[in-house]
């Protein structure tokens, strides 16, 4: 059986940008990586528990 995933790239974004706002992922170069992490993390969830066959994500564009 086929599994598709829709992801809302902006919101995981925002979530976990502001979900480590008291104690962000900060890199080697002193860049706030939370979003980055937040995103990945959940995007691997997803392919590690669910095993779906087919993955989108939405692409926010500059307004």
């Amino acid at each position: 059986m086929k599994k598709l995933f829709l992801l809302d790239s902006y919101a995981l974004i925002y979530r976990s940008y502001y979900g480590f706002i008291r104690n962000p992922r900060i890199n080697s170069k002193y860049q706030n990586t939370s979003a980055i992490l937040g995103f990945v993390n959940t995007l691997n969830e997803i392919i590690i528990n669910e095993k779906p066959t087919h993955i989108a994500a939405t692409k926010t564009e500059n307004a």
